[in-house]
């Protein structure tokens, strides 16, 4: 039935054939919002499993949100602010309160595209701080690069993503994990409107997740992406962290 139900959705859709997007699920992609135009996208993201009751009573589950505006400026460059925000229906997601915010100013610079050959290089940087309980927390700037190269042959063709990232954190306390690592992400259309894609950053740390899922281009430049984030360090002891989340978002470029 759910299957029926998506390929009548994919057939009912209209717009153009592909639309630009920040990121993929969580890294940053090598597409860049046009000058004069903005972006703005909504992410929900509930803990899924919770954390047993045996270990906790009731239930623990942690719920992310996380609004984010991006602003496209000349010289295909971007300039964003992401507001990711914790919230913990029964414990503490790490700042001493229930709800955690958090404030993230960022841009993105693509430095190098060839659109024959499918390939596109950008480089950013992310401050991430908090903006609530700030006392004992982390303030660190997230460094990256990243190389696409996009296969022409073929009417669906792939697009992989690369690079590095960093983490710049000269007194980490709550940043725990490696300050560094790769960045990898996949895109493969499967219809005018739709895409399965993929994206991970290594490590066992505040960015490490794997996340594969899809993406659908809707009307008047819409955007929704489902996928299943699964962290790195959610396979030890039979998933004993939890640290797995469903991952929804819909963006519109305006």
């Amino acid at each position: 039935m759910f299957l029926g139900l998506f390929v009548a959705l994919l057939f009912a859709l209209s717009g153009p054939t592909a639309m630009a997007q920040s990121t993929i699920f969580n890294i940053p992609s090598t597409d860049t919002v046009d000058k004069g135009k903005a972006y703005f996208e909504f992410d929900f993201l509930p803990q899924a499993p919770g954390v047993d009751a045996t270990l906790t009573s009731p239930k623990l589950r942690t719920y992310v949100i996380n609004p984010r505006l991006v602003v496209g400026a000349p010289g295909n460059v971007e300039f964003g602010v992401n507001f990711p925000t914790f919230h913990t229906s029964n414990g503490d997601p790490g700042c001493g309160n229930t709800t955690c915010g958090f404030i993230e100013p960022n841009f993105k610079w693509k430095f190098f595209k060839n659109e024959d050959a499918g390939l596109a290089v950008v480089g950013g940087a992310l401050l991430h701080t908090a903006l609530n309980k700030r006392a004992g927390q982390d303030t660190w700037g997230l460094v990256y690069g990243n190389f696409s190269k996009k296969v022409k042959s073929g009417k669906y063709g792939p697009r992989f993503h690369a690079g590095p990232y960093g983490i710049v954190d000269p007194s980490p306390v709550t940043f725990a994990g490696p300050r560094g690592g790769a960045m990898l992400g996949y895109e493969q259309p499967i219809h005018a409107k739709a895409s399965i894609v993929a994206d991970w950053f290594s490590g066992k740390n505040y960015y490490g997740y794997f996340t594969p899922g899809i993406s659908i281009t809707l009307p008047k430049n819409g955007l929704l992406n489902a996928g299943y984030s699964i962290g790195n360090d959610s396979w030890k002891n039979s998933n004993a962290t939890k640290n797995r989340y469903v991952f929804l978002y819909y963006g519109v470029t305006f």
